[in-house]
């Protein structure tokens, strides 16, 4: 099969298209005929090897050839302890531990998968797994009346964040480039920021700030937050996620601005309530490019580099 492999982590020219093997699934794994996988920011931190926490086992090199965890597909073979799949079925998932997603079949464990809704292509499916699961967990406490800033907005997680913010009744401010602030507001965000000319830190405070991107001393997110606010932010720098683990409890215990690390939990019950708004009208997916295999290089270029507006999806 192809894939698209690195074997040293760098700039998109350490990648390369290869024929490999096709993987044989485990007794609870299943193969997954690859139809669509959509990139993420951990994809681009993966090639990278920065921050620190994306060489998780593999410290000198990656501990996976491939990248590409959001996967969608039609399953190839199963597993002997599966019970749940089988051949020609659709199926979407978040393959982040394994990933294999950039290539034409990927090994998937059978707990990270579920069936595709009929009513999704696999590309709009691809797109959900990873971004929506932590655009539902990271505004869950959004309600009415509150501000909420979403830091990153205009990227594949804040494109949903924003609109469900929105829908819980909150006042949404989105920060991104300038490039993005069209984007973000036909999301519904009531005000959009670009990050190079303000900084959101000194202007009014928050009652929730979900960061995408977070780079800012603890100090400044507590800053932006209201007093009974709360801070949270997924990804980031680790200097920024150690300051906000360690001096983070402490501010909040001292000023009553709460400010963490989100831990996404990650499943099928952690993504399908998203692709059922999807469904339902609710949530609006929006994809911006789609590259082939083959371009994986510039797709996960553009999308680190910070153009993309939404998701980006890779079709074999």
């Amino acid at each position: 099969m192809k894939a698209v492999v690195y074997e040293r982590y760098g700039p998109p020219d350490v990648l390369r298209l290869e024929d490999v093997p096709v993987p044989t699934p485990g007794a609870h794994q299943v193969l997954v005929e690859v139809v669509a996988t959509s990139i993420n920011l951990s994809d681009w931190e993966g090639l990278l090897g920065t921050p620190m926490y994306a060489r998780l086992g593999g410290l000198r090199a990656p501990a996976r050839r491939v990248l590409g965890s959001d996967i969608a597909g039609r399953v190839a073979a199963v597993g002997s302890g599966v019970t749940r799949f089988r051949r020609g079925d659709e199926v979407y998932g978040d393959n982040l531990g394994l990933k294999g997603g950039f290539a034409e079949y990927a090994v998937v464990p059978e707990a990270a998968l579920t069936r595709k809704p009929a009513e999704l292509t696999s590309a709009e499916a691809s797109t959900l797994p990873q971004a929506g699961s932590i655009a539902l967990q990271g505004t869950a406490r959004a309600h009415p009346g509150q501000r909420v800033l979403i830091n990153g907005a205009g990227g594949g997680s804040g494109s949903f964040a924003i609109q469900l913010a929105r829908s819980s009744g909150a006042h949404v401010t989105a920060v991104d480039n300038a490039d993005k602030l069209a984007f973000m507001r036909s999301l519904g965000a009531h005000e959009v920021i670009d990050y190079r000319r303000q900084d959101f830190t000194r202007l009014e405070p928050y009652d929730l700030v979900l960061d995408l991107v977070a780079h800012r001393s603890a100090f400044a997110y507590r800053r932006a937050l209201t007093r009974g606010g709360r801070y949270l932010c997924v990804g980031g720098t680790t200097r920024t996620l150690l300051q906000v683990v360690t001096l983070g409890t402490a501010l909040g215990l001292l000023t009553g601005r709460r400010l963490g690390v989100l831990a996404v939990r990650e499943g099928p019950a952690h993504f399908e309530p998203v692709a059922q708004r999807c469904i339902d009208g609710d949530l609006r997916i929006h994809i911006d490019r789609t590259f082939p295999l083959e371009a994986v290089p510039q797709a996960l270029a553009y999308v680190g580099t910070g153009h993309a507006l939404g998701k980006v999806v890779v079709v074999p």
